[in-house]
């Protein structure tokens, strides 16, 4: 099996990356052949390593939908038996469903959470246009849709698409840990969010939370910002929480990756989500692998995380942070400790890659097989 994936290839891409480079090197080490092509950008080298030993192929592409001439070619010498889209909105979408008309060949597409309500509304204007002008017949036509969590097959099928939709999470890898995660060492405890720096993300409504906070958990709790800035959102953070007074028990550390990024999540006590729109998030399963305890919404789409006792549940509202806040800061160093076993426990069992590419693998085999040929998976729903 030739598995084509379009994708973004590095840091830029978020957790998408993360998430794409490590289930195609689950597939690779289960047996599949797959190659990765996207958009060049200034870590492509830098970055490539992450996917090793999957190859990828970095294409020039322009303008704000990525256009690219060359992709198309780079698709046909691929000859792939089936192409993978991740991500829709930009031109490798309008490239799939044009390779897809000239080979009659499936495409698997996974939205990622960019057909969830509040990633719709945002930029709306410019997804209508690309919608009519080649979206919407790409998701119509795919093979099969890849929903990461159930409510995202509820938003795939409020946009009103009756495509197969297969229903399988993110997963992490799993690091080496000690016995016991070594909770409030310092003179502070740490709190952590770790993603992209944008307005969705809740980090405007976190620091006013925060800021409302002095004389209580600011004593005891250091609040930690990484991540990479998407569109200068950074530099208003930065601004609020000095106009909140709270710059001195915040601190932005920017991106980070590889080593650096393992480095912060062993040094931290806790995580925080306060997100208004995701897929699943890749940054809470990797705080959960870590033993982290989490503050997250709903609409990280993890209800598990809830009901295995492993997260404390906040709407990304100033309030709700606020009292999310206060019930983490209330907690006794055990009962922190045992949330962050929880959360690990969860990964364990239900969000390991080896198992992710595996049900993969079956999606693949399933849409090449073809509908009245090979029983469909029981996690692949029809429209």
């Amino acid at each position: 099996m030739n598995v084509v994936a379009l994708s973004g290839i590095g840091r830029s891409a978020g957790g998408l990356f993360y998430a794409v480079s490590s289930l195609y090197k689950a597939l690779e080490t289960g047996g599949a052949r797959v190659s990765v092509l996207g958009a060049d950008h200034r870590f492509s080298e830098e970055d490539r390593a992450v996917w090793s030993p999957v190859s990828v192929t970095s294409y020039k592409a322009f303008g704000p939908l990525q256009s690219s001439v060359e992709l198309r070619r780079l698709l046909a010498l691929a000859d792939g038996d089936l192409v993978h889209q991740h991500g829709i909105w930009l031109d490798d979408q309008w490239a799939a469903r044009q390779w897809q008309k000239k080979t009659k060949r499936p495409v698997v597409i996974s939205p990622h959470g960019m057909l969830d309500p509040w990633a719709l509304r945002n930029s709306a204007w410019k997804k209508n246009l690309v919608g009519r002008l080649f979206a919407n017949e790409s998701l119509n036509q795919a093979t099969c849709i890849h929903a990461l969590c159930q409510s995202e097959v509820d938003s795939i099928r409020a946009y009103g698409l009756k495509n197969p939709v297969a229903l399988i999470p993110n997963g992490v890898d799993l690091p080496e840990l000690a016995e016991a995660h070594p909770m409030g060492q310092g003179e502070k405890k740490k709190l952590l969010f770790l993603g992209r720096i944008h307005p969705k993300k809740g980090l405007k409504e976190l620091l006013q939370a925060w800021g409302m906070a002095h004389g209580t958990w600011r004593k005891d709790w250091e609040l930690v910002i990484a991540g990479w800035d998407d569109g200068g959102h950074e530099s208003g953070l930065k601004a609020l929480s000095a106009e909140l007074g709270v710059a001195d028990s915040v601190s932005f550390v920017g991106a980070q990756f590889g080593n650096a990024k393992e480095t912060l999540l062993r040094s931290v006590d806790a995580f925080i989500l306060p997100s208004f729109s995701e897929g699943l998030p890749m940054s809470v399963l990797e705080a959960w692998s870590y033993r982290l305890p989490v503050l997250m919404t709903g609409f990280c789409n993890l209800p598990e995380g809830f009901k295995a006792d492993a997260a404390i549940h906040i709407e990304p509202t100033v309030e709700s942070i606020a009292t999310g806040l206060a019930e983490l800061a209330g907690l006794p160093l055990e009962r922190l400790g045992s949330m962050g076993v929880n959360g690990r426990r969860l990964v364990e069992e239900t969000f390991t890659w080896t198992t992710i590419a595996r049900n993969m693998a079956r999606v693949y085999e399933w849409c090449l097989a073809g509908a009245s040929r090979l029983e469909r998976p029981d996690f692949i729903e029809i429209g």
